[in-house]
């Protein structure tokens, strides 16, 4: 019989060969259960509102790392402001405008000689209030678990391979605290302002796990 639905591929791609996304409809977890159960207690016992909540969604999705690159972009180009921001990076976010709340941030400098990367062993803690939602390989267990042993190895598989005698040092973030890496500026860029030099860092630049882009 005649139908208005594509036909599905024996191949598992869309005709744009893309995969398909799995239906979702599955059964809830526990976890999911649990937070929808929460959710509509404090809206029925009036501690919050579906507006409220909505609005802190809406205020998470807007979160990116151009946050992350406009502060970088602003300590290659002000040294006190950079000093401020290895001082204490939480207080620096917060001076350029981004309300991060009460998270505890920690700027480390990628230098001629040391390289830093960013991991979370446990789960997936990241600077979600700066730079908005981790990529899902910053959350994978080949990740988490291969990063602290190896970093070599992984950074390798990144595309950056790094010189011996450059350190590498891996920070490992909890729940009160997390990192950004601060890149060295590329070359070549001594004519740019903030926001030309904002468009070349990139987000893996501030994990550790790639460079910012070489100007054009």
């Amino acid at each position: 019989m005649p139908h208005d639905h594509p036909s599905h591929s024996h191949t598992g791609l869309s005709p744009s060969g893309h995969p398909y996304r799995a239906d979702n409809d599955t059964p809830l977890t526990y976890w999911q259960v649990m937070e929808i159960a929460m959710r509509e207690l404090l809206v029925e016992k009036g501690v919050t509102t579906p507006a409220e909540i909505q609005a802190q969604i809406d205020t998470m999705d807007a979160r990116s790392p151009a946050n992350g690159a406009a502060l970088v972009a602003r300590a290659w180009t002000d040294p006190a402001f950079k000093a401020r921001l290895m001082e204490n990076a939480s207080d620096a976010a917060r001076e350029m405008g981004y309300d991060i709340g009460p998270l505890h941030l920690v700027a480390v400098e990628n230098t001629a000689d040391t390289h830093n990367v960013i991991v979370c062993t446990l789960c997936s803690c990241y600077p979600r209030n700066l730079l908005g939602l981790p990529p899902d390989w910053y959350k994978s267990r080949a990740y988490r678990s291969r990063v602290v042993k190896t970093p070599r190895a992984v950074l390798a598989e990144f595309g950056l391979d790094l010189p011996d005698d450059v350190t590498v040092r891996v920070h490992d973030s909890t729940a009160d605290m997390r990192y950004i890496v601060l890149p060295a500026r590329p070359g070549g860029t001594d004519a740019l302002d903030e926001a030309a030099l904002a468009a070349l860092v990139t987000r893996d630049s501030m994990i550790g796990t790639g460079l910012p882009r070489s100007p054009e």
